[in-house]
């Protein structure tokens, strides 16, 4: 029998599929709109002041008066705004800071503001309806939901609450969601991520899950621990499970384990949040790419990453992207944030609907030698690489050797495997002739004899949540970066091993 939440869903999603069908469908004048309405209302704050808002009418006059900033430019008006001061970046004062972890600027502190909120929350919402529109599935509504993230405790400072951005959304949970969802108030509030998935198992293991979210890494912790605790996959634990939400990083890598854990396929539905604002989600079950949020109080302008550094790199609008280009993307946003470098790069897949995947991050590549291989671009290697065989990853991490003991410098790729190759040389050749066929620039270092083939070397099991756990970064929202252009990282892992 079909309960009334279940069948109340339903019609539910058309309407919010009508409503984004309206926006989706007239991207570029929605965009103009967002800038128009973002300008004008944060004319009167110190920023607006400072770079001429009021004489800002279109997106070149906004290039000409507010350059692109990260974290560490725009620090001086943060720090204003955790003062306690108003009208700083935004109207008034954020009703939240999201505090993050940055990886070149200690902790982070990211204004969300009354109007930004509430798009953080309907984004997730909407993925979720998105999907029951376009399968007709709704009975897992009625199940019990898990979302794998930070303790909800929240500190405050001059006024303003402040916790991770999970912890933060948790209080947003709609009243009809709340007796759905798992974990306990209290088990969430744990600050040790091991006790917490201890409790987490402890307290899913009796209930009917059917959706299951968080970030791919962590999620597999949680599986493995149920798998361990029963004896049984778990698709068999949880019968009614077939949801998986995720976001974060690509799953992709994940994947076969994934299935191997759960001992069936299910749906999965990919978001794209951070703590500057909810940018994207799976809108399609069988269509690449993520869904553009082009009414959620967000601007965007991209610079293609291979010019991102040179000294005035040209800023484009949706208008004038291409599909498969390695953009930077930069946002302007109703939390106070303006023309700022988030990090990410990402492609678009398609242009009619705008849909995005993320490819990498700026910061995180590899150009030792000017070949500037990307997140996506190793993590396509590995896929094909495992395509048809036994053999399957738990997680990898890839550096440069620049100066090895003997011969031309290398990549050098840490894995953690779940099922080791029979033969790792013949799995390092396919990694890498996929490399070569992606990457031009890596095809000529290695043909031009630069560089030499890349090696793999082995992480014992549980090798990488260890590093992370040493840095005090297990679970939560902290992923383990995929590449990285020095071997800080590896020679760490290495050093433990």
């Amino acid at each position: 029998m079909i309960s009334l939440k279940s069948a109340l869903a339903k019609p539910f999603a058309k309407r919010i599929y009508k409503s984004i069908q309206k926006w989706a469908n007239k991207p570029v004048e929605t965009q103009e709109k967002v800038f128009q309405n973002l300008i004008s209302k944060a004319a009167g704050t110190e920023f607006g002041k400072d770079h001429d808002f009021t004489n800002i009418k279109s997106h070149k006059d906004f290039i000409e008066r507010v350059p692109i900033r990260d974290y560490e430019a725009l620090r001086p008006y943060v720090e204003k705004v955790v003062a306690g001061e108003e009208n700083i970046l935004w109207k008034g004062k954020p009703i939240y800071f999201a505090k993050t972890s940055g990886t070149t600027s200690g902790s982070k502190y990211i204004p969300i503001t009354k109007e930004s909120m509430p798009t953080h929350v309907e984004a997730a919402r909407n993925a979720i309806l998105m999907y029951i529109h376009e399968t007709g599935n709704s009975k897992f509504v009625d199940g019990k939901m898990i979302f794998l993230q930070g303790s909800p405790i929240l500190n405050e400072q001059n006024g303003i609450q402040l916790g991770r951005l999970s912890g933060i959304v948790a209080h947003y949970v709609p009243k009809y969601l709340q007796k759905n969802r798992l974990p306990s108030w209290e088990t969430n509030c744990i600050e040790d991520w091991e006790t917490k998935v201890d409790a987490i198992v402890e307290e899913t293991l009796p209930e009917n899950m059917t959706i299951i979210s968080g970030i791919p890494s962590w999620v597999q912790m949680y599986f493995e621990k149920l798998q361990q605790r029963t004896g049984k996959k778990v698709g068999e634990i949880f019968k009614n499970f077939n949801l998986f939400i995720f976001g974060g990083v690509n799953y992709e890598p994940y994947r076969a384990k994934f299935e191997n854990l759960i001992g069936r396929p299910v749906d999965s539905i990919e978001l794209y949040p951070a703590s500057e604002g909810f940018f994207a989600f799976q809108d399609k079950q069988k269509e690449k790419g993520m869904l553009l949020q082009l009414k959620s109080g967000i601007f965007y302008e991209f610079v293609k990453a291979d010019e991102f550094f040179e000294d005035n790199p040209k800023r484009i609008t949706i208008k004038d992207v291409e599909i498969g280009i390695n953009y930077v993307i930069i946002i302007s946003t109703n939390a106070g944030l303006w023309a700022y470098n988030i990090g990410d790069t990402v492609q678009f897949t398609s242009t009619k609907p705008y849909r995005v995947i993320v490819s990498g991050r700026i910061k995180h590549f590899i150009s030792a030698f000017g070949e500037h291989v990307i997140g996506k671009e190793v993590e396509q290697a590995m896929q094909e690489a495992l395509l048809n065989s036994n053999t399957s990853v738990s997680e990898f991490t890839v550096a440069p050797q620049i100066n090895p003991e003997e011969g031309l410098p290398y990549h050098e790729w840490l894995v953690e495997f779940e099922n080791e190759p029979e033969d790792i040389l013949d799995l390092a050749k396919k990694i890498d002739e996929s490399l070569q066929k992606q990457n031009s620039y890596y095809f000529d270092l290695i043909e031009g004899k630069v560089l030499r083939s890349l090696k793999i070397t082995k992480v014992k099991k549980g090798g990488f949540q260890d590093y992370m756990k040493s840095i005090g970064k297990l679970g939560g929202q902290n992923k383990l970066p995929r590449l990285s252009n020095d071997r800080e990282i590896v020679d760490k892992i290495l050093y433990k091993d």
